[in-house]
């Protein structure tokens, strides 16, 4: 039963174990009482004698004489008890209170957070950074690779700031220095990554950090979930927490999440001036929204295999602030007038970068 009260980690470690030998507990129980006498009267029959074996006989010949030393020595028995379980409480109390220690997998995983908006471009360049300069400094390392963003199977979606980096070792016989520890490499390998800027780092191992993930939803051993309706007292009650967990003996690597920071376009259309120019909201939400993110123009064919034809504005246009409020909006045609005229964006709506919420 107590294992079964046990949660996180150890829990999906051990539930399954302990289910076992509880069933099987229970199933031998029920063939005590049934199977097993009705089998016994069945074969054996009347030939049944009960008699102690020889390891019996000779644990009662050791076991009686100390038994009988302790019921006649009871005021010594009762104090050495009571002495060694306050010893071993006094003990346990300077234990460390981890049910299962950490597994050593061999290698890292690094996880490397940027600014909420960096594109994949440039998040993959500060990636590329982090792994030459950690290949060059350290002759441990083997490999060093990592995964930026959401894949095309999107088992782990990621914002395109955030990188997945997995550091592979060499053999421990290769290192230059073999008697060199795991953790002093790890806070080498820390403390080099921490010069390279604009990167927030979380150090685990690549089993643990999946398994962290999937039990609490983070990536870290200890998380502290703070709930609440105004996002602004959420992210000044996790700064304060985050203030005191740093303090802790042995936390490392605490930080806050980003929940706040993602820039954001608002285009804020001004009804009066639209409805003077005879156009309505939707018609510029539909211009703004196929020039900054794509509306689809039909579908193109190469085999069995068929892609959407995307039409929006350039990249270079699309992160230009001016060049959006140049965006041509098309009026619509007059009685007796056929031609197209057209307003810039900027002449019904204002633009402003903005920023928005990262999740």
């Amino acid at each position: 039963l107590p294992i079964f009260a046990l949660t996180g980690v150890e829990g999906k470690m051990f539930h399954p174990m302990a289910f076992t030998v509880v069933a099987a507990l229970v199933g031998a129980m029920i063939l005590s009482v049934t199977f097993i006498p009705a089998a016994v009267a069945l074969f054996i029959g009347d030939k049944v004698a009960e008699k102690e074996n020889v390891l019996m006989q000779t644990a009662k010949r050791f076991y009686a004489p100390v038994l009988a030393s302790v019921m006649s020595n009871k005021p010594v028995v009762l104090t050495f008890t009571v002495v060694t379980v306050i010893l071993s409480g006094l003990l346990a109390t300077r234990m460390g209170s981890e049910f299962v220690p950490s597994l050593n997998e061999g290698d890292f995983a690094i996880q490397a957070l940027r600014l909420p908006g960096t594109s994949l471009s440039q998040s993959a360049a500060m990636q590329q950074q982090i792994e030459v300069s950690l290949k060059q400094q350290f002759p441990e390392i083997d490999r060093v690779f990592a995964r930026t963003g959401t894949a095309e199977i999107a088992s782990d979606p990621m914002p395109p700031n955030i990188s997945d980096g997995y550091i592979m070792l060499k053999p421990r016989e290769q290192w230059p220095e073999p008697d060199k520890t795991r953790d002093e490499l790890l806070s080498a390998i820390q403390a080099a990554a921490n010069k390279l800027p604009g990167n927030i780092y979380e150090f685990s191992q690549p089993i643990q950090l999946r398994f962290n993930e999937l039990i609490s939803g983070v990536r870290s051993d200890v998380a502290v979930k703070v709930f609440g309706d105004d996002m602004k007292v959420l992210n000044d009650t996790a700064t304060e927490i985050s203030a005191v967990m740093e303090k802790i003996a042995g936390a490392s690597e605490v930080k806050v999440e980003q929940t706040t920071g993602l820039p954001m376009l608002a285009v804020n259309i001004d009804r009066d001036k639209t409805s003077r120019y005879g156009l309505n909201i939707g018609d510029v939400q539909d211009a703004v929204a196929t020039a900054i993110g794509g509306t689809e123009a039909g579908k193109l064919f190469e085999g069995d295999r068929r892609f959407d034809i995307i039409v929006r504005l350039p990249d270079n246009l699309r992160s230009d602030l001016e060049a959006i409020k140049r965006l041509p909006i098309s009026l619509p045609r007059t009685q007796g007038n056929n031609r197209v005229t057209y307003i810039p964006l900027a002449e019904v709506a204002s633009l402003e970068l903005a920023p928005g919420p990262n999740q």
